[in-house]
């Protein structure tokens, strides 16, 4: 698969330089560079209040380093793809954030993790430094116990305890803040693929239609190999796994997306999860939001932690580094009423025995030209150029008895509402506009003008770009002058005419014709330019 990157082995050096160049980096520094030592702290330090340092393997962003940060990690220790930072680069971490308040050390629950935050530990306590450990073990796929892993849950240990730390509370008032919620939070996956490690002879071991749950961080494969269904069904599925590990009471919820979930799919999730039983327990929402990742697989996990006071406080708490993503109070949706938007038909409805008979004239044209023009569309564009003609039309018709017919000005406006309200396309949006800002001006014919000047400001055709416009120009300047019904017809069908035929030979700067070869245009009027001829013609011949 197509990735953004140099090397593998550069991968992790390159992100971190593009951290601390990006504006989430704007208050981080790092380590000077050496071998297997790569930590990212705050550039300003408080030895007087509790440092927090944390880390491990790279891949999980914006864990950790994206959470360095006034009231979060003090540091964080960066490893390779998936893999535990060495023991030196640990104790490096250590050394250069704690002050003499001491250091919280928080620990994914990993075997390697385990070990070189355990040794470097031990190193920093003999070189007369105050350290504590927390091993996060959160999630509950494998079962509640020593051997879980840690998963998202532990960005909510760095927040409650960062709180702690920056009331400025001490070691061990940290290390116990940070230990409740270890041990209340909770944590389950679900993912539709796994990840891959930029390795381009990676196979995926699941197929279209299969899904996991329970699966790591790391792409260790899942408790369980679930058929792929509808979101709702998927997120049930987690969320009942989850809730059947929590204790009883109101819960606080992390929605967190696995690195490759789009946007608009974490929020159809989010959607998806206030539809489960678990729901009726959230009392606070976190996410959707990426807070520990796996590179590229597509997935969420779900992270529950009781809605006690002192959770609360710690994960409202205003923080430095953006990667946090909040947390509000979870409930139903809130509404706003509609505002009373303009009728359809404001004005009454009024008699002109020609207006109705040439309008009955052009909607039939319209209709009966709907196969013709669609058929010319699909020439060069969508092919339903006629149909969006001919649905308007029909539309007037449905409509012609409540039409203002002897008053122009309102005739010309309650079209405007009539067409943005039932019209397709962006022809009717565009005639909507004409015929709206028409309905601005007593003057019909200044109106036709102020309205075929607006279609291009918004629309940003003009003359000559191969549009509708090309034959709707021309007609409204040809009845700028006096004449009676059948003159003015006759001279704007006639300007129509001899504009649609025009854009036989136009070069197309505007819709849909814009993106076909000009080989393919050549001697093709613009569906929209004909239908405008089509219909002023019909209706001069009645």
């Amino acid at each position: 698969m197509k990735r953004f990157f140099n090397r593998r082995e550069t991968v992790v050096a390159d992100a971190i330089a593009g951290l601390l160049h990006s504006s989430a980096g704007a208050s981080l520094a790092m380590l000077e560079p050496q071998d297997g030592i790569t930590v990212v702290l705050r550039r300003e330090r408080d030895g007087s209040k509790v440092a927090l340092v944390s880390g491990g393997g790279s891949g999980h962003e914006p864990a950790h380093a994206g959470f360095v940060g006034r009231g979060m990690l003090t540091a964080a220790v960066c490893g390779q793809l998936f893999a535990s930072p060495g023991v030196d680069a640990v104790l490096a971490a250590i050394l250069a954030a704690t002050g003499e308040a001491g250091c919280l050390l928080i620990v994914k629950n990993y075997t390697g993790d385990r070990l070189n935050f355990g040794l470097a530990a031990e190193q920093a306590r003999a070189l007369g430094r105050r350290v504590e450990t927390v091993i996060v073990a959160d999630d509950v796929a494998l079962g509640v116990g020593a051997h879980a892993r840690g998963v998202a849950g532990t960005v909510l240990v760095h927040k409650i305890a960062g709180h702690v730390a920056e009331q400025g509370g001490s070691l061990e008032e940290v290390a116990a803040a940070a230990r409740a919620a270890a041990a209340s939070v909770r944590s389950i996956g679900l993912a539709l693929t796994d990840v891959n490690v930029f390795d381009p002879a990676h196979e995926s071991r699941l197929g279209d239609g299969e899904a996991e749950l329970g699966l790591g961080i790391h792409g260790e494969p899942g408790a369980e190999r679930i058929d792929v269904t509808d979101v709702d069904a998927l997120t049930a599925l987690a969320a009942d796994r989850l809730d059947a590990t929590l204790e009883d009471g109101p819960q606080v919820l992390l929605l967190n997306m696995l690195g490759a979930v789009p946007v608009i799919e974490g929020q159809i999730l989010m959607a998806a999860l206030a539809r489960t039983r678990l729901a009726r327990r959230m009392q606070a929402v976190i996410g959707p939001a990426p807070v520990m990742t796996a590179l590229n697989m597509s997935g969420f996990s779900l992270t529950a932690i009781p809605a006690r006071q002192a959770f609360l406080e710690a994960l409202a708490a205003p923080v430095e580094p953006p990667a946090w993503p909040g947390i509000a109070s979870f409930g139903a949706i809130v509404t706003a009423p509609v505002p009373e938007l303009p009728g359809t038909f404001p004005s009454k409805p009024s008699a002109n025995p020609l207006l109705e008979r040439l309008i009955r004239k052009g909607a039939d044209v319209l209709i009966a030209q709907e196969q013709a023009l669609n058929a010319l569309d699909a020439k060069i564009g969508d092919g339903d150029a006629g149909s969006t003609f001919a649905e308007s039309a029909r539309m007037v018709l449905e409509h012609l008895d409540k039409l203002p017919l002897a008053e122009p000005q309102a005739l010309f406006a309650t079209f405007g509402r009539l067409l943005s309200r039932h019209a397709g396309g962006s022809s009717g949006v565009l005639l909507s506009i004409l015929f709206a800002a028409a309905g601005q001006k007593a003057d019909w014919r200044a109106g036709l003008a102020a309205g075929v000047a607006r279609m291009q400001d918004y629309g940003g055709a003009k003359p000559g770009d191969r549009t509708m416009l090309d034959a709707l120009i021309p007609a409204i300047d040809a009845v700028q002058a006096e004449g009676d019904a059948a003159a003015l017809l006759s001279r704007a069908a006639q300007a129509a005419r001899k504009g649609a035929d025009a854009t036989r030979a136009m070069p197309a700067r505007a819709g849909r014709a814009a993106y076909v070869p000009e080989a393919q245009l050549r001697d093709i009027p613009d569906p929209g330019a004909e239908a405008i001829a089509r219909l002023l013609e019909g209706m001069a011949e009645a």
